[in-house]
This record gives structure tokens, C-alpha cells and sequence, in this order.
């Protein structure tokens, strides 16, 4: 855990010191992951101050992250994230497939605010950067074995993982395969089943997964100039739907059907559902050196994912409302960059940036029974170019001014098919009673639109060195969160399309866009540092992000469609806080280590209703603004240390404990659908033998209930929530070694 940590978040020629980069992050090393049991990001999202690295549950592997109260609630892959994550420097397009599990890694890094110079649109938040390993100078076989429980009477969950590299030509060539296995056998249990069709059964296992990964990589070094590091990764996942669960929502109204207690594992569902998703991804990254003139840096990203899922979303053992979806989604990417030294005083970083994304996304909704069927979703075309800089400059040994810029230019290009509209197809002539929108002209295509952003971004700042170990910065910069159309659009307002209206008139409250992008102005002034020769380090922060044009997701209950997602430019907003992290080496053999974060933020004006834009819409009013900012927990804290006692000649007993805080948060706008308080406990003892470790560890030890969203139901289809759950407390034991 003393181990120095580099970071990659400046992206300059090489790696540096966390403590040395003007940036409030959060660098997780290969020993940190380990020692975590780290599976996923979601796995993290306790460790850090104003952090929250949530998956949605709607579908597995939708993450629905949130840094310093910037965060969205969707599961609709139209919507860009407002914390990005890029996987060896390739930036994901979507949110699905994001928290999906992890192996082999190298260093996580979590950047707070805004990273929008280096980093581009989508990091209004902040950024979560994954490092896989590259292959190493000697041959290595490292192998993994785990297997946890609940013991709850559910499945036990197995892990193995594994790889194999070295040097295939010596000082040339490297070449490693890891492989990963994860079969889950279900932590929960579905409690009463389906009357219906018998299926799932009562009280049978639920959350069945099985997973599997692999990464080949390639590290050539033909010279001492040039270095072309290739990584390919195949993965597959299938698993059932999501476990949710049904309790009395925000207006006090439980399930006419089945009604959950808000503190438990209960849920009860007749549709076990499913989730199979698969990808293939490919990234090169090239570096040649100049010598003293510089380094250029090339990284080519592409990567294909595919999901086909289904959820019970009523939650209920009754079949009132169940979603089928599939996301087709393919990208590439071109980023190069040049890093320079000029005249010994200044660091330059230039850089241009190609992102091309074609996305679909076709969703069908089983209403009532299957009395109402509905279809519907989008295609989207999307072309990104940039062109970025930033220089450091050094007016003495001790100060540096910071100045970059990035200008930004976005096309997108969409058909959306109204899931209203299409959902009486015989009516309209369709000789089919269903329909894909990834079929030309097999929906009704009711909007066709297109839509070009330009946008230039800014930085200042500077960095004081006042002492050594010691680093003081500040700096204002802005960030840009992508404008974009709503997929899941269910706008009555085409419904004159039936009658034989070509050209349906639009409400303007609810058509599936375009709404505008997100900009926020942060500000921020930060110190880290490393006192007693080392033995501590102190990292503080505090914060204002001015957020204009806020994109949400309005998350509505709807008696006919079951629910409507609205996406608008809601609000101005701002959001402050303060972040303390701090690890102090108490004695050679134990470590203390501490974070807190505080987060306030509110409205400063409202530019659509959020409260209740279905009853009255357009009326916005004091009750409005004095709605919480979803997802914003006012507090975070967590404290833990780290003991090693020495047993012997390379034998130690490694003991970690980890406590974490989250407050409340509300889920929806208007503040019905709310988060729970987590209290978290994690804990390990690990016997290390040199090559060879074993370790028993346990995860949410107080068996706190946590969802990943706490979406309204209509009165019509019984009232209450849809509410994925999370795991609860689970026991582990995993052998690891290495020849």
C-alpha cells in the first residue's frame, strides 16, 4: 500500500506520481485491487469521497455513475454519461457494458470534476480511467481461485482467473493471455414465483451469472524509439434479469399485488427475465520517441457490444409489466497526441481525437396482462472530432501556470420509433403484430432528426510547490455533457399518425428531442501532501460546480405506457462540497486510512417542471426549486487500516478492515423514488507465503439493502416501485499464486 502509484491522467509522455498531478484523484495499484477483491467498479464505489459507481439494475452492467452530485438515472443507451470511462485510454460509448467484471488491471484511476481538456465531452463529472497489465519482461503464470457465499441458503458464487505471458523474443517481443471465469449460482431467492406460468419458482435461487473473459496482448519494442502495445478482448455474459423489488413508493401507495419491506432481500417475481451481453474490443496503442523533440502517442480504439435482456419491471408475481430490450452498439476511436519540453520550462501536450458510434436500440413493453404490447426504440449515427492542448509553465522551480483548451465538433444523426405508436400495428396495415427498429421501416418512424454541437472548452490554473512533499493547486475549467434524443420516447402527441396524419404535430414538452448539451464551470483549489518523511498523506479539496442546462431524465409513472422518460434541459444548479482523504503509517506494520466528503447543491432555476410535469406541465413553481438534486448523498465517509504481522522468513498475515458511510439520496426529480443510507463493512485476513497467498475476506458485512434505482409505478398496474436490489453480506475465500 506504500508503493508509489503513477497515474496517466495528464497524459503526458510518461506516467507520474499521483501526488504530483493538480487533480483530485482517487489511484487504486494492482496491490490495492487485489487486497479489495475488487470484482468490479461498482466494487469501489465506497472507497472514495463523493463517489458513487452504481449500477442501475434495470440491466446488468449499466452503470449509472455519479462523482460530486454530477450523475444521470437512465438505462437508455441514447444518454451520455456525465462520468466517463475509457479502458487503456479508449473512451466507452455507452453505459452499458460499463460495470462488468474486471481482471488483470493494472491501476484504476477515479478523476473528480471535470476533465473535459484532456479527456473531452462526458467527463462533466468526472472520469474513471481502467489500466490492464501489459505483458512483462519474464515468463509469469499467475492463477486465481475463489468462492463466496451468502450463506442464506442461495448458490455459492465461483471465480477463477488466470494468465500466462512473457518475453517471446528478448527485449523485442512480449507477448501474455489472461482468462477469466465467473460462475454465480444466484445470491438471492425469488420468493413466491409466478402463479401464472410456474415460473420462476418459489423460493427457488435468483441472480444466476456466468461470465467469461479473455485478453490476449501483444508488447513489441523493436527499438529503443518505438513501442506498439496490442490488446484484444472477447467477453460473454449471461444471467438472469434483474431482482426487483416492490415496496411502498415515494406517495405512500403499496402494491395492490405484493408489497416488499423496504429493509429487505424479499421480491417476489413471475418473469426470471435475462441478460446476454457479449463484446469484442480491440485497442492499439503506438508510441515513438523523438528523442529531445518529443513523443507521439497513438491509441486506435473499436469495440462491438451487443445485450438482449429481459425484466419483470413490475416486480410483482402478477405479469403487469415486462420489458424486453436489445442494444447494438459499434465504435471506433483515433486519439493521437504530442507531448514536448520547451526550453526547459514548459510541458506541452497536443492532441486530436475521432469518435464514430453507430447505436440501436429496439425495446418491446408487455402491459397488463399482455393486454397493451408496445414498440419501439432508435438508430443513432455519431461522429465526434476534437482537437486538444494544454501547457504547463514553470515561472520558478516552485510555481507552474496550467492554460488548455479543447474545441469540440458533434454530429447525430437519429430515427426514433414512438413505442405509443406502435403499439397497434394491425391498425396501421403492419401484417405483423410486432416490430424492430433495426429493420428499416419495420416501426413506425415518426421522428427523423439531426442535429451538430460545437463547443470550446477552456482551463486555468496553477500549481505551488511551497515545500517538498507538498503540492498546491487551483484551477477553473468547464466541461461538456453531449446533447442527444431520447430512444424510449412515448409521446402521445404523435397519436394523430393513426388517423392518418403524415405529420404529426409535436408537443414540445415531450418530443424525444433534441435536448441541449450540459456545461458546467468548476472550480476548484486543492493541496496533497506527504509529511513526516512520508508516512502520511493528506490530500483536501473544495469545489463549486455551476452547472447550466442540466440534462435529467424525468422518470414518471404512467397508467397507460407503465412508465414515461422525459429527457429535458431541466435546470441551473450548483453543487459544493469538500473532499478529505488521508492514509498515516502508524508503525511499520499498520496503516490508518480515512476519506470524507461533503456535497451541497440545489437549483438556482428551473427551466421544465420536475415535479409533476404529467398533471400540470409547464408549471414550475417554489415547491419545484426546493426539490433535491438526484443522486447527490450529502455525506461520505469511510475509515480502515491495514496490519501486516510478520511470521516468518517471506510469511505475513495481512489484516484489512474497511468501513464506509453514504447518506440518502433520492432517486427521481421529484424526489418520490429515494436511496437508501448504506453503512458498509468489509474485512480480510490474507496469509502470504511469498508466491502464494490465501485470504478470507467478507463484503457488506451489515447486510445493508441497497437498489440501484427506485423507479414510481402507476396506480394501474398495482402501485408501488421497481427497485433492483444489490448483493448483500457474502463470505469469501480465494487462493492465489504465481510461478
Amino acid at each position: 500500500l506504500r508503493d508509489e502509484i503513477l497515474v496517466t491522467a495528464t497524459k503526458k509522455a510518461d506516467a507520474e506520481n499521483v501526488q504530483d498531478v493538480p487533480i483530485a484523484i482517487s489511484a487504486f495499484g494492482a496491490a490495492q485491487l487485489d487486497a479489495l477483491k475488487v470484482r468490479d467498479l461498482e466494487s469501489l464505489s465506497y472507497s472514495m469521497p463523493n463517489v458513487s459507481l452504481d449500477d442501475i439494475g434495470t440491466s446488468p452492467g449499466v452503470a449509472n455513475f455519479s462523482i460530486r452530485g454530477v450523475g444521470i438515472n437512465s438505462s437508455i443507451p441514447s444518454i451520455d454519461p456525465t462520468v466517463g470511462v475509457f479502458v487503456d485510454g479508449v473512451y466507452l460509448g455507452i453505459n452499458g457494458g460499463v460495470v462488468l467484471d474486471l481482471f488483470d488491471m493494472e491501476s484504476i484511476e477515479v478523476l473528480r470534476g471535470p476533465q473535459g481538456i484532456l479527456f473531452g465531452r462526458n467527463v462533466t463529472g468526472g472520469a474513471v480511467l481502467i489500466n490492464t497489465k501489459r505483458p512483462g519482461d519474464e515468463w509469469e503464470v499467475n492463477m486465481k481461485l475463489a468462492a463466496e457465499s451468502g450463506f442464506r441458503g442461495t448458490g455459492m458464487n465461483y471465480y477463477a482467473m488466470g494468465s500466462v505471458g512473457g518475453p517471446l523474443i528478448e527485449d523485442v517481443l512480449r507477448a501474455k493471455v489472461a482468462v477469466y471465469y465467473n460462475n454465480d449460482n444466484g445470491w438471492f431467492k425469488n420468493y413466491l414465483g409466478g402463479p401464472f406460468n410456474g415460473k420462476p419458482d418459489a423460493f427457488e435461487d435468483y441472480g444466476d451469472a456466468e461470465t467469461f473473459l479473455v485478453r490476449p496482448s501483444i508488447y513489441w519494442t523493436p527499438s529503443d524509439s518505438f513501442e506498439l502495445t496490442l490488446r484484444y478482448e472477447y467477453g460473454d455474459v449471461s444471467s438472469d434479469g434483474p431482482p426487483g423489488q416492490n415496496h411502498t413508493n415515494g406517495a405512500g401507495i403499496s402494491n395492490a399485488f405484493f408489497t416488499a419491506p423496504r429493509d429487505s432481500f424479499i421480491f417476489s417475481v413471475d418473469e426470471r427475465g435475462f441478460a446476454d451481453q457479449s463484446w469484442n474490443q480491440f485497442i492499439a496503442d503506438a508510441r515513438i520517441d523523438l528523442g529531445g523533440a518529443g513523443v507521439i502517442t497513438n491509441i486506435f480504439g473499436w469495440r462491438d457490444f451487443e445485450a438482449y435482456t429481459r425484466s419483470d419491471i413490475d416486480a410483482t408475481p402478477q405479469p403487469l409489466f415486462h420489458a424486453d430490450s436489445t442494444t447494438d452498439q459499434d465504435q471506433i476511436s483515433e486519439e493521437i497526441r504530442y507531448n514536448t519540453r520547451l526550453f526547459d520550462t514548459a510541458d506541452l501536450t497536443l492532441g486530436f481525437y475521432y469518435f464514430n458510434q453507430d447505436l440501436a436500440y429496439n425495446e418491446n413493453r408487455s402491459i397488463a396482462f399482455g393486454s397493451l404490447l408496445f414498440y419501439g426504440g432508435g438508430v443513432q449515427d455519431q461522429k465526434t472530432v476534437a482537437g486538444f492542448g494544454q501547457i504547463d509553465i514553470d515561472l520558478s522551480s516552485n510555481f507552474t501556470l496550467n492554460f488548455g483548451a479543447r474545441y469540440t465538433h458533434e454530429e447525430k444523426d437519429v430515427v426514433i420509433s414512438n413505442l405509443i405508436l406502435n403499439s397497434n400495428l394491425a391498425a396501421v396495415g403492419n401484417p405483423s403484430p410486432m416490430c424492430d427498429v433495426r429493420i428499416s421501416g419495420d416501426c413506425i418512424e415518426d421522428f427523423v432528426d439531426s442535429k451538430s454541437w460545437n463547443n470550446f472548452t477552456p482551463k486555468i490554473g496553477f500549481e505551488w510547490r511551497p515545500v517538498d512533499n507538498m503540492n498546491v493547486y487551483a484551477h477553473w475549467t468547464q466541461g461538456v455533457r453531449s446533447g442527444g434524443y431520447n430512444f424510449r420516447n412515448t409521446s402521445l402527441a404523435s397519436v394523430p399518425v393513426l388517423g392518418g396524419n403524415p405529420n404529426p404535430v409535436f408537443d414540445p414538452l415531450f418530443t424525444p428531442g433534441p435536448f441541449d448539451e450540459e456545461t458546467v464551470n468548476a472550480y476548484e483549489v486543492g493541496f496533497k501532501a506527504q509529511p513526516g518523511e512520508g508516512r502520511a498523506t493528506i490530500n483536501a479539496a473544495f469545489y463549486v460546480n455551476d452547472i447550466s442546462d442540466m440534462q435529467r431524465e424525468l422518470n414518471l409513472s404512467d397508467p397507460l405506457s407503465g412508465v414515461v422518460q422525459v429527457i429535458r434541459n431541466t435546470a441551473d444548479a450548483t453543487i459544493w462540497g469538500i473532499e478529505l482523504e488521508a492514509q498515516v503509517v502508524l508503525t511499520d506494520n499498520l496503516i490508518f486510512m480515512g476519506n470524507l466528503g461533503h456535497a451541497n447543491g440545489e437549483y438556482d432555476s428551473l427551466l421544465f417542471d420536475i415535479g409533476t410535469p404529467a398533471v400540470s406541465p409547464g408549471v414550475v413553481d417554489d415547491a419545484d426549486l426546493a426539490l433535491e438534486i438526484p443522486r447527490l448523498a450529502p455525506w461520505t465517509w469511510g475509515l480502515g487500516f491495514v496490519h501486516t504481522l510478520p511470521l516468518g522468513d517471506s510469511v505475513n498475515m495481512d489484516t484489512r478492515f474497511n468501513y464506509s458511510h453514504r447518506d440518502r439520496s433520492f432517486y427521481t426529480d421529484n424526489n418520490l423514488g429515494v436511496l437508501n443510507e448504506v453503512d458498509m463493512i468489509d474485512a480480510s485476513v490474507s496469509m502470504n507465503f511469498g508466491r502464494a497467498s490465501f485470504s478470507i475476506y467478507g463484503k457488506n458485512l451489515t447486510n445493508e439493502v441497497n437498489f440501484g434505482g427506485d423507479t414510481q409505478l402507476p396506480n394501474s398496474l398495482g402501485g408501488g416501485t421497481f427497485s433492483p436490489l444489490q448483493k448483500g453480506r457474502r463470505v469469501g475465500a480465494e487462493l492465489q499464486f504465481q510461478f
